[in-house]
């Protein structure tokens, strides 16, 4: 007989959660301090993975064409990222066009979250190339926001935030989000000499991650699917552990096009 206690229903997951993330902080650690090749490459696959699981969820009896726009995908963001001119930026639309124009579910939706997901690849490569502590600070961001509305929404509980499209995430938990990264923007202004306007602008950026989620919650019950796949033990699949990431990082490239966010950093 086991002597270990199963854990209990809504902690059933974090031993597995936690090893999982261990591995990808780790990894993630690696590649942003290597920056250059390295991290490009990497946010290259992981866009080409989650163009693949978004083109599974909406036309799961199509079997190869979801690789076909996940390589399209990829070499797509190559183009974009190599080009750096204007005309880039019409790479980065191929995956919504082909979701658009093939048969599946919710070709719009689909579209539009391709879109986000490209911007976004293209967004954390253009923000490595511009120097780690932006980036790093986007990271930690999100992981404090995920962290303290996980924790705080299972312990807590309380009204749900949109039950309809996401029935575990509660209002308990999304403002735990903002007080962490919140936090996060504290110690970057004192630990790296940051505008005190980092401070709302991290909760600002945390609620963006928070609609990333969201958005992606509503991909997925429009679906049918309760993960976007199973390649992450404890996670789901790639698009479940980085939808806030995608949603952080798009309002910062929209930010960027009034003034640079690298701005608010000392030094």
């Amino acid at each position: 007989m086991d002597p270990t206690p199963a854990p209990s229903g809504r902690w059933a997951d974090l031993r597995t959660r936690v090893l999982s993330a261990i591995v990808m902080v780790a990894v993630g650690a690696l590649e942003i301090w290597l920056g250059g090749m390295a991290f490009a490459a990497l946010v290259v696959v992981l866009t080409g993975v989650m163009i693949w699981e978004l083109a599974t969820m909406t036309a799961p009896s199509r079997r190869r064409s979801p690789v076909t726009l996940a390589v399209a995908a990829s070499a797509a963001l190559v183009a974009a990222l190599v080009l750096k001119i204007d005309v880039a930026a019409l790479f980065l639309v191929v995956p919504s066009v082909a979701l658009i124009l093939t048969p599946r579910r919710d070709r719009r939706l689909a579209g539009g979250y391709a879109l986000a997901i490209m911007l976004a690849g293209y967004g954390l490569v253009d923000l490595r190339e511009a120097g780690g502590t932006v980036i790093l600070w986007l990271v930690a961001v999100v992981v404090a926001s995920d962290v303290l509305g996980y924790f705080a929404g299972r312990m807590l509980g309380g009204p749900k935030f949109w039950e309809r499209v996401s029935p575990k995430k509660t209002w308990s938990g999304t403002v735990a989000g903002w007080i962490g990264a919140a936090l996060v923007g504290v110690v970057m202004v004192l630990a790296a000499g940051a505008s005190w306007l980092l401070v709302p602008l991290s909760a600002l950026v945390a609620f963006a991650g928070q609609m990333g989620d969201i958005a992606e919650s509503w991909v997925k019950r429009r679906a049918g699917v309760k993960d976007a796949s199973n390649l992450i033990p404890g996670h789901g699949g790639v698009l479940d552990r980085f939808d806030a990431l995608i949603g952080a990082v798009v309002l910062v490239l929209a930010l960027g096009l009034v003034a640079p966010v690298h701005g608010l950093f000392g030094g």
